[in-house]
């Protein structure tokens, strides 16, 4: 009897470990009735890990699955529809990215420069490019690329749209112009820019810089004292590190930082800001910002107007709104579990300056 095939393959999740509304359970397997058909019926992943951030941002949850069953493949890219489903391990952000690093690494295996000081240049659309060796120069102009290296001190450009870069050394410099690039670093001390539209950055090492300014990025940084810095609109960062400095200066962003001592800086209108850290501080000047601080002992400063936040114990809290009667700013500055202010609670300025619970 023919064994049933069985795929490992990866899959995203929202914050409750549910997908589409369905809720997950790790170890558990799962089973669907009916004809399995890709993006309407079926239990659906990808078996490459890059693709699974076409669906999942960056700050969602991931797992390694067990595909079998029925199986139906997608023609844009690796996603696959199954019948059955295991959840075989969550995954981390570090590990989701050197899981990603490591599928390129795979496909390029085949086409990898394994001594140091390797110099690969390619041109052509859908190019397979790897390095081993340290000191790597690696150029790309062409669409759809994927190039891995896991030698110290690469130095990685890529130009055309859609380009999946993975490097797994120590002090990558990575750069990507093209649109849709999928970028992931585990090493230390990388160095990431990217100026393309809906890029998405991962990193997992220490000491990451990380800048992007396309619309729509998606950062992710969980090694400490990384550097972000994003000027798109429409920007999801997150960091999970401790030390990390953060700034945002397009409008709409959404930044989240749960490591301890975060500095996070924000100039556009409607950011959304969230830190769960001791001893972070935050700055807004942009109107209509949302700031929630649930460390202890941090401090929130907002110069735009109409924002509202909240702080957790022994919280500082400073908003700003305009006087009409004396046409100019006033700033109130209210300390958490003094004069009525409460932890987790949401405030804004009233007419008069005083803060009230939203």
């Amino acid at each position: 009897m023919k064994e049933e095939q069985k795929i490992i393959a990866f899959k995203g999740f929202d914050e409750n470990f549910k997908c589409r509304g369905f809720q997950y359970e790790l170890g558990k397997t799962y089973t669907i009735d009916g004809e399995v058909v890709v993006c309407k019926n079926g239990f659906h992943s990808c078996s490459n890990p890059f693709d699974v951030l076409d669906y999942y941002d960056i700050a969602s949850r991931f797992a390694v699955v067990e595909l079998g069953g029925d199986l139906k493949t997608h023609s844009a890219d690796s996603k696959i529809a199954s019948s059955e489903i295991t959840i075989k391990a969550e995954l981390k952000l570090s590990a989701f990215i050197s899981k990603c690093i490591s599928w390129l690494q795979e496909q390029c295996k085949d086409k990898f420069e394994i001594g140091n000081n390797a110099q690969i240049g390619s041109s052509g659309e859908y190019a397979q490019i790897g390095s081993s060796g340290e000191y790597a120069q690696i150029g790309s102009s062409g669409y759809n690329a994927k190039i891995g290296s896991s030698g110290y001190n690469a130095q990685i450009g890529s130009s055309g749209n859609n380009a999946q870069i993975g490097s797994s050394g120590y002090n990558a410099k990575i750069g990507s112009s093209g649109y849709n690039a999928q970028i992931g670093s585990s090493g230390y001390n990388a160095q990431i820019g990217s100026s393309g539209n809906n890029a998405k950055i991962g990193s997992s090492g220490y000491n990451a810089q990380i800048g992007s300014s396309g619309n729509n990025a998606q950062i992710g940084s969980s090694g400490n004292n990384a550097k972000i810095g994003s000027s798109g609109e429409y920007a999801q960062i997150g960091s999970s590190g401790n030390n990390a400095k953060i700034g945002s200066s397009g409008e709409y962003a959404k930044i989240g930082s749960s490591g301890y001592n975060a500095q996070i800086g924000s100039s556009g209108n409607n950011a959304q800001i969230g830190s769960s850290g001791e001893y972070a501080k935050i700055g807004s000047s942009g109107n209509n910002a949302q700031i929630n601080a649930s460390g202890k002992r941090s401090v929130i400063a907002i110069a735009g107007i109409n924002a509202k936040a909240k702080g957790g114990a022994n919280c500082v809290i400073a908003l700003t709104r305009w006087s009409n009667t004396e046409n100019r700013y006033r700033i109130t500055v209210a300390y958490v579990g003094e004069n009525g202010i409460k932890e987790d609670t949401w405030y804004k300025l009233n007419d008069i300056g005083e803060f009230v619970e939203v």
